[in-house]
């Protein structure tokens, strides 16, 4: 019954205006926009338009090529440091060369 009440948008537009959370419905977040809600309180419609937002190919995320790779890799790096085999700055000087290989490596398998 309470999610029912929800999908009512006055009162899905009220308890976002209320709690600061995502609106539920399109129609709620319209509501609260056309209340002036918005104008009051800058900032408030952040979350929202970054939902809503449409995608591209650019926006989609970490564009890191063989990501997995260079997170092991870093991972492998620091273990050494948190047992006491590798000073820090070693660690992270290996872990920039052997990231900077596979990136390379990457560019290569997927030139266009």
């Amino acid at each position: 019954r309470r999610v029912h009440g929800l999908s009512k948008p006055e009162v899905a537009a009220a308890s976002h205006q209320r709690t600061g959370y995502l609106p539920v419905t399109k129609a709620s977040f319209e509501l609260t926009e056309k209340s002036g809600f918005y104008k009051q309180n800058p900032g408030a419609d952040v979350s929202v338009n970054q939902m809503i937002r449409k995608t591209t190919d650019k926006s989609r995320g970490v564009r890191l090529g063989n990501f997995v790779q260079i997170r092991t890799i870093i991972d492998e790096e620091l273990e050494g440091v948190w047992q006491g085999s590798k000073p820090a700055k070693e660690a992270l000087d290996n872990a920039v060369k052997r990231g900077n290989e596979q990136l390379e490596r990457f560019q290569k398998a997927n030139k266009s």
